[in-house]
């Protein structure tokens, strides 16, 4: 285990591309979950340090859990070059391999945008992930980008999707369709005025946050 004399620590991951950037938010020592964060896309300035990642991390904290962020291959110091989300999955799984060793607790996932996409491409079939938090999940074309959510469909696992009422990458009416063919447990919030970056609007992201993961992983965390 990582000591406990700091509140955050700086690390590198062993990467299939090279090293991979990543940082640490220590937990209670009764924390029981652990939590993973992914971030937008790198190539589009997205790193560990984007403000939804931020505030992500700063609800899934709040709760007691250790919050391991890190920068895809090619983001910020770590090694390797953008593999237009295939190569980023196994970026994902050595995050999530690192956290099992790390602290033997079931994990939970929170993906920004380009991270929502390929994080629960890699999370939805993987056991030791208990619930998925969806920031800004990008359901329209983005300039010659289009992901297939499909996989969803098989995904039953507690699901929380919350998006801005005014996201470009997200149009209402789409994403609620896209919604409504995931099996439960799910839930679908759009933060009010919000764009796709939840400018303005980044404490009632992080108040949607606390309150579903102490509602859905209740009573496991303490008060």
């Amino acid at each position: 285990m990582l000591g406990s004399n700091s509140a955050i620590k700086s690390f590198f991951l062993n990467g299939p591309a090279g090293r991979l950037e990543a940082l640490l938010n220590l937990g209670a020592d009764n924390a029981s979950h652990a939590a993973l964060l992914c971030h937008p896309h790198p190539v589009y300035g997205g790193t560990l340090h984007n403000k939804v990642v931020f505030h992500a991390m700063k609800a899934l904290n709040s709760c007691g859990f250790p919050v391991l962020r890190f920068n895809f291959r090619g983001a910020g110091l770590s090694e390797g070059e953008h593999a237009h989300g295939e190569g980023e999955l196994d970026d994902v799984r050595v995050a999530l391999d690192w956290l099992e060793r790390e602290y033997l607790l079931p994990i939970v996932f929170a993906g920004f945008s380009f991270g929502a996409a390929v994080g629960l491409r890699a999370v939805c079939p993987d056991q030791r992930v208990r619930a998925l938090i969806s920031l800004g999940m990008p359901v329209a074309p983005i300039d010659d980008r289009r992901y297939d959510f499909n996989f969803l469909a098989a995904c039953t696992k507690p699901k929380l999707f919350v998006s801005g009422s005014r996201d470009q990458f997200a149009p209402k009416a789409q994403l609620e369709q896209m919604i409504a063919s995931v099996p439960d447990p799910k839930k679908l919030v759009f933060i009010e005025a919000a764009d796709h970056f939840f400018a303005g609007r980044l404490r009632e992201l992080r108040e949607t946050m606390e309150s579903w993961v102490k509602e859905v992983l209740a009573p496991s965390i303490s008060p």
